[in-house]
């Protein structure tokens, strides 16, 4: 492992080829150790990480890397017949090595094992992490879980101890056993590694935290609780400082008025002075010339002062930002406190959701929680051990990709479609509170950056009409970012019907203020969780 790994950023930019702007200007170093990247939905994360990785050429600027670069993308594509060894990147070193050991010497074969005489040792210790061994490594990729895949490519970026590792939102689907094995791999990770996430457990596990904003990348030394407390004090100060300096353009503005109506009062009595020749003419102009030098440089000095006022409110304005936020003011969706909404059937019981009640559903990845929940909303036969029943037909459903909108139509076009007696001036009020306004809602969704597109799915399914009773989440917080999450709670909250969702991450379910928590096992049995 190199002594001082890093990443510098030199002016850089990124063109896509339709001419829209992904990064410009982007100047910063990533150091030695662990650093989260955070940022809005759209702001260039995952575009930073293909460049540093050398997947994506920089249109302008550079990236300069000291140390060689691994990286595992946000989607791992992968061949289900390809070993686990092919997944650790070990594939054809394992080949070599039982060649060797089977008698063959051919030259090749050492030269591909190179020094990597232990390599079955390092990756049994690395297959550890994600619950494996090294006697898995010839089992194929589509035996194994989503968990155990993704944790097996993070494995293996270790064992092949690259002095650069780049991760890009490696916690989307993993189950709570998975996440915590992360977490130890990342405890002791070595080198550089660098972490897209929205996951805030595994943000606190960073020694820094850059966040990637207005095509600005500032490090903070600290994990994320730390660098969010900062932000909001600085926040706060900009707010105040901005504060200040519009009082103090109302105060310039209010004294050059001031000094207007003086100036005009001097001038009307110079001339009645004049009119009634109270000193000989020459004096007369003389006192005219003075008034008119003092009244310039009385001018002079409050346009200076107003502009220096001006000047230092634009500053003020410019270090705050736009704390916009969903607001939601839904109507009533009409749900007693006894009525049953829905009911969930395990092998071993049933669990009852009764009025405005928020239940989380979890349990380990690939027990059925998924299917689960798609039995309730399109009310079919059980696909499972367990299932679920819907006690109402207002149902609201926002499935893990996003994928219900109508990308072809319009923003307005794809909420009128789930309120289609609403009148269009109240739609587009509504909108406006999801942050949706003026030429925005009159865009195809296909256009729109994943913040908007999340905004829109959340607009479709709590404005429809008639108002859902029984609003049901399956991964809601995949692949969104802080922002979005912060927006999602508030949405949630202000929610006044039932709400079942489906979730592995323990930060988001705790805001969410729930009524309790069901765990579902693969034999079908569900536990609620005290």
């Amino acid at each position: 492992m190199l002594k001082n790994p890093s990443i510098t950023l030199t002016d850089l930019g990124h063109t896509w080829p339709d001419g829209s702007t992904a990064l410009s200007g982007l100047t910063g170093t990533f150091g030695v150790g662990r650093t989260g990247l955070v940022g809005a939905n759209g702001s260039g994360k995952s575009t930073l990480l293909r460049l540093v990785a050398g997947l994506l050429e920089p249109t302008t600027g550079r990236v300069v890397t000291i140390g060689d670069v691994d990286y595992l993308p946000q989607t791992l594509t992968l061949a289900t017949d390809a070993t686990v060894a092919d997944l650790l990147g070990v594939g054809d070193t394992l080949a070599a090595l039982r060649a060797i050991e089977s008698g063959d010497v051919a030259v090749e074969h050492f030269e591909t094992v190179g020094d990597d005489w232990d390599l079955e040792t390092r990756a049994d210790e690395a297959l550890r992490h994600a619950g494996l061994s090294s006697a898995d490594l010839d089992r194929r990729v589509g035996e194994l879980s989503g968990g155990e895949t993704v944790l097996v490519a993070i494995a293996g970026l270790r064992l092949r101890r690259a002095p650069i590792t780049l991760l890009d939102e490696p916690t989307n689907n993993l189950d709570r056993g998975a996440r915590a094995r992360l977490a130890d791999m990342v405890r002791s990770w070595p080198g550089t590694l660098v972490v897209v996430s929205h996951d805030t457990a595994l943000l606190e596990l960073m020694d820094d935290t850059a966040e990637l904003h207005d095509s600005r990348l500032t490090v903070f030394g600290g994990p994320y609780s730390e660098w969010r407390a900062h932000l909001d004090r600085e926040q706060e100060a900009a707010q105040q400082a901005a504060r200040t300096a519009q009082q103090a353009v109302k105060t310039e503005k209010r004294q050059r008025i001031e000094a207007e109506t003086k100036l005009a009062h001097r001038a009307r009595t110079g001339a009645k002075m004049n009119e009634n020749r109270v000193a000989p003419k020459i004096v007369m102009n003389q006192w005219k010339a003075n008034a008119q030098v003092s009244a310039g440089k009385l001018r002079n000095d409050h346009e200076g002062a107003l502009r220096s006022a001006q000047a230092a409110l634009d500053a003020a304005d410019a270090r705050v930002r736009d704390d916009a936020t969903v607001r939601i003011d839904l109507p009533d969706p009409d749900v007693a406190n006894g009525r049953s909404i829905a009911e969930l059937r395990g092998t071993n019981r049933s669990v009852l959701i009764q009025g405005p009640e928020r239940i989380a559903l979890v349990g380990p990845n690939g027990v059925g929680k998924t299917t689960l929940v798609e039995d309730l909303v399109l009310g079919r036969a059980p696909s499972g051990p367990a299932t679920a029943v819907a006690l109402t037909d207002r149902i609201g459903y926002l499935p893990q990709r996003l994928d219900g909108l109508d990308d072809a139509a319009t923003v307005l076009q794809n909420v009128q479609a789930a309120a289609p007696s609403v009148a269009v001036g109240l739609i587009r009020n509504r909108l406006a509170r999801f942050l949706l306004r003026g030429a925005t809602v009159e865009r195809p969704v296909a256009t729109l950056s994943g913040g908007e597109r999340f905004r829109v799915a959340l607009a479709r399914l709590l404005l429809a009409d008639p108002t859902p009773q029984l609003l049901v989440l399956d991964e809601p917080t995949n692949n969104l970012d802080l922002q979005s999450v912060d927006q999602l709670v508030d949405a949630l909250v202000s929610f006044r019907g039932a709400v079942l969702v489906v979730s592995h991450d323990d930060a988001f379910l705790a805001r969410l203020g729930l009524t309790a928590t069901v765990e579902l096992d693969a034999q079908g049995e569900l536990t609620v969780v005290e």
